[in-house]
């Protein structure tokens, strides 16, 4: 496997301190990782921000550092906009990854994350359902234009369950599109991480991984003297290893779907130890070190 590390990480979006895209590059490096993976917003890389000399530049930046670009990572959610249908908020969304999936090109980059949707409360269920089906297919389309694979990450409320998000793959039906089912949205919600990567086999096309500790929560109930269960718990980014999240098991099940791509780590919401740039390096340096202790593939 190869190890990448995401800008999300450095884009202060959770009170931490933040990076240029160009500085975070340099620091992917230093730190040594394999790769990066982008952040398609700003303050790092909005496609419709990158001209051509700009993504000469960002090219030249990438291999200079000998990096790859590993994924290009779009934000979308096909389910917005219920109370404003005249808005063409899914041929945006699309434009935008189409886009993304140009720049991917001009990158090397195979490879452009998009989410589905976050359940609105408004529409039923089967017509959102529908709604993030006819977009993954446009993004699909608009990418292989570009030879792009388009990833779907299991993180929105549609198609989150690894049962739901393969049901999902197959109704889209398009052969550049992989699916990016990660361990801490599978554990978090329960499901048997192993087995779940078992069902998703060779569709994998990429693992983005942090680690967490859960802290239940509960409220006191004066009148009762005692303690009530708050669902869900509240959790906490930490150090990879130091987590709740069981991840020997996550990375033995991904070599026993033959897994060998690209592992990319996130600081993606507020750490323990703090936002300093200096604490997010050590978090970025403390995943490659657990790595070493991964056993490889036979």
């Amino acid at each position: 496997m190869k190890y990448s590390l995401f800008s999300v990480s450095y884009a202060g979006l959770w009170g931490q301190q933040q990076l240029s895209l160009f500085d975070f590059v340099t620091k992917a490096k230093a730190l040594g990782y394999d790769g990066v993976e982008i952040m398609c917003k700003r303050p790092h890389l909005y496609p419709h921000d990158v001209g051509d000399d700009e993504a000469a530049a960002l090219a030249r930046h990438v291999e200079d550092a000998g990096l790859e670009v590993a994924c290009m990572a779009a934000y979308t959610n096909f389910c917005a906009g219920a109370e404003s249908r005249e808005v063409p908020l899914l041929d945006l969304q699309v434009s935008y990854v189409r886009a993304i999936c140009r720049l991917a090109a001009r990158l090397e980059c195979g490879l452009v994350r998009i989410f589905t949707g976050y359940e609105n409360g408004r529409e039923p269920f089967a017509r959102q359902w529908e709604m993030c089906v006819r977009g993954i297919r446009a993004c699909c389309d608009a990418a292989a234009e570009f030879g792009v694979t388009v990833g779907v990450q299991n993180h929105h409320d549609i198609g989150v369950d690894t049962d739901a998000l393969l049901e999902l793959a197959r109704e889209v039906d398009r052969p550049n599109l992989g699916l990016m089912a990660d361990a801490w949205s599978m554990f978090l919600r329960g499901e048997d991480v192993a087995a779940s990567l078992r069902k998703v086999g060779e569709k994998m096309a990429f693992s983005t991984v942090a680690d967490y500790v859960v802290l239940p929560r509960h409220r006191y109930r004066p009148d009762l003297v005692n303690y009530e269960p708050v669902q869900p718990a509240f959790v906490k980014a930490v150090p990879m290893g130091e987590g709740t999240l069981d991840y020997g098991r996550y990375f033995t099940a991904l070599r026993e779907i033959g897994y060998d791509g690209w592992v990319s780590y996130e600081t993606c919401s507020p750490l323990r130890d703090g936002g300093s740039v200096e604490t997010i390096d050590e978090y970025g340096a403390a995943f490659l070190r657990y790595m070493a202790t991964v056993p490889p593939a036979p």
